[in-house]
């Protein structure tokens, strides 16, 4: 049975893209929660200035108590070299930072262009190799862009490449603007492997803004992907991408795979008690997912077994 390794990024993706700061010992009760379920690896935040983010202000102290959960891979986002520096120091096993393939939009995200963000990423892998710390480089608007449009498929390879002697260590393709289509996928997928090599290109964070998501789920495996991001509820989006909302729902990929036969270790109906916990921090909140409201097929069980 092939494993597929679902990483959580509800508490990160999903609470900035938010209003609403969700009180600390609620994330930490989601978190603890999601890893009782059997999920191994959570984006507990991200080190952005709290002036810019305040939801996620108080990211040092979830690395913290998640660290204290056995089996779990605390993992966060980084938007530079500064924030490498504190991820470091709160004890993360691994950080990524965005690079947006549009360049229109990594000002707007990370005020920086190409160049200088290839700079950034080359300091923070230097923060991250001398710590022993994995260290991730996200493709985002890989598919496409909001304000720029179409992202030639072409410029999201050189940039990899240069990106990759920069000193990433894994890179992931993001769908943040939830442009992407299955064909699109497997294509892209195809080209940054052939560039990187196949061990550099293991994740895919898919949106579903068009209800394209679980599809390109499956595009990306056909293509030997192993890593899919997800959030509970489907919470998030990119504040700095308009339109950009509707991460794919943790709870209907999981029902996906495992109906699939594939090991995601997690226990669903124990994942879908974890809504109650963002329902009581954030009344009124949307959340999304097929699944929690039809629930599990009645041969579901049978399925996994199987």
């Amino acid at each position: 049975m092939t494993e597929i390794l679902i990483s959580e990024v509800g508490p990160r993706d999903g609470l900035q893209s938010i209003e609403r700061v969700m009180p600390l010992e609620a994330k930490k009760r989601w978190i603890a929660a999601e890893a009782a379920a059997g999920v191994k690896e959570i984006e507990v935040g991200s080190f952005v200035p709290p002036k810019l983010l305040p939801q996620m202000a108080d990211t040092a102290k979830l690395v913290a108590f998640a660290k204290g959960i056995a089996g779990l891979t605390v993992v966060t986002l980084v938007p530079n070299a500064r924030g490498a520096q504190f991820a470091i120091d709160a004890g993360v096993d691994g950080m990524s930072i965005p690079f947006s393939m549009s360049e229109t939009h990594s000002i707007k995200n990370v005020r920086k262009d190409h160049p200088a963000m290839l700079a950034e990423i080359a300091a923070a892998a230097e923060i991250a190799r001398g710590a022993g710390v994995h260290f991730a480089v996200g493709l985002s608007t890989a598919f496409g862009c909001t304000m720029e449009g179409a992202v030639s498929e072409d410029q999201v390879v050189r940039l990899a490449e240069q990106a990759a002697e920069a000193g990433a260590q894994e890179f992931s393709l993001s769908d943040t603007t939830g442009y992407a289509d299955p064909a699109q996928v497997r294509r892209l997928t195809r080209k940054v492997k052939a560039a990187v090599g196949d061990e550099m290109l293991t994740t895919l964070h898919l949106h579903n803004t068009r209800g394209l998501g679980l599809a390109n789920v499956v595009a990306g495996l056909e293509e030997g992907i192993t890593t899919f991001d997800a959030s509970l509820g489907g919470l998030g989006g990119c504040p700095f991408a308009p339109g950009a909302s509707g991460n794919l729902v943790t709870e209907d990929l999981v029902l996906m795979l495992n109906s699939m036969g594939y090991d995601t270790g997690i226990d669903l109906e124990k994942l879908l008690e974890v809504r109650a916990i963002i329902e009581e921090a954030l009344p009124g909140e949307p959340l999304y997912g097929f699944t929690p409201d039809a629930g599990p097929m009645l041969d579901y069980k049978d399925r996994v077994a199987a």
